[in-house]
């Protein structure tokens, strides 16, 4: 018995590691796939570029759930409950374009150092529309998150106030969206898991984003024929891109299945310093010891909100 479940253990183990593995190399994949289309390659159109990730989403977690069943199948059972989804959804498609946008003018770096902010801004939503407190210490602990990306900006040598605006926009827009979702879909009946729920808010997505595009972009098709005619495998970095977006999901979503919340917790807090890490030695971007100081503050002032929501539940 001691060996089998000796064995059964590493294979848990390699499991969950090569689950972290693909969930750090969708994640800082798509990022940094998205800053070098969006800012160095010339195709400078989020909206459309968020449209591609939704397509790829609505037909691989159709795949994924229909076909390949990775988890239960949950219908929508009201329209209630079909307007709430398409709530989410419209604000979902606002936090990932003003995400996009910012990484035309920002660096990976400071876009993840005002990213990191996201604990804020959902503390700041759930005290006034679900009036939940939490203890004062818990507070606190947002004090350096909030005042690292002030030092972290002024010391930031490619600033740019547009870029800085939709950046917090989208840390603002994704951490209503995960305060909505708790008061929208609290009820037993219609809570969804995050598979099904990306089933439902992907296409819905597509929708929105396909006319904003249009319009919006109104070159969008013409520039994008171009490039790909110029860069024939632009096609395929599009493509790898929209499936690392699907793929960032599903990874999330298993990773929460397979590890407890502290552990998925710090490997989110570590994950994000990666990405800066790997997007300066990429793009060569400049930084200060001011950006840095700031950003360490802002990731030290996460990791002190986390500790301190789990000690003082």
């Amino acid at each position: 018995m001691a060996p089998t479940a000796a064995v059964a253990a590493k294979k848990q183990a390699l499991f969950i590691s090569s689950l972290i593995v693909l969930w750090y190399s969708s994640n800082i994949g798509v990022l940094l796939l998205n800053k070098f289309l969006l800012s160095n390659y010339g195709f400078r159109f989020p909206i459309f570029l968020t449209m591609c990730h939704m397509t790829a989403c609505a037909v691989l977690s159709y795949l994924s759930i229909v076909f390949l069943k990775i988890v239960p199948f949950q219908r929508i059972r009201s329209k209630s409950q079909f307007i709430r989804i398409a709530t989410l959804s419209v604000v979902f498609c606002a936090s990932v374009v003003g995400g996009n946008i910012s990484l035309r003018y920002l660096p990976v770096s400071f876009n993840q150092a005002v990213g990191a902010t996201t604990p804020f801004f959902t503390a700041v939503f759930a005290y006034f529309m679900t009036f939940k407190r939490e203890a004062w210490v818990t507070y606190v602990a947002l004090v350096p998150v909030v005042a690292g990306v002030v030092i972290a900006s002024g010391g930031e040598p490619s600033f740019h106030l547009y870029g800085f605006i939709m950046c917090i926009s989208a840390t603002a827009a994704r951490a209503f969206k995960s305060v909505l979702q708790g008061i929208l879909l609290s009820s037993e009946g219609e809570k969804l898991n995050s598979m099904n729920l990306m089933l439902y808010m992907a296409p819905i997505a597509v929708l929105v984003l396909l006319p904003a595009a249009l319009i919006m972009e109104p070159d969008v098709v013409d520039v994008t024929i171009t490039l790909g005619i110029k860069h024939t495998f632009m096609w395929l970095l599009l493509l790898l891109n929209s499936v690392m977006a699907y793929s960032a999901n599903l990874t999330n979503f298993l990773v929460t299945k397979h590890t407890s919340a502290l552990t998925l917790q710090v490997l989110g807090n570590a994950k994000g310093a990666v990405a800066v890490v790997i997007s300066i030695l990429l793009f060569r971007n400049p930084v200060t010891f001011q950006g840095i100081a700031g950003y360490s503050m802002t990731v030290m002032g996460v990791v002190a909100y986390g500790e301190a929501k789990r000690r003082y539940k």
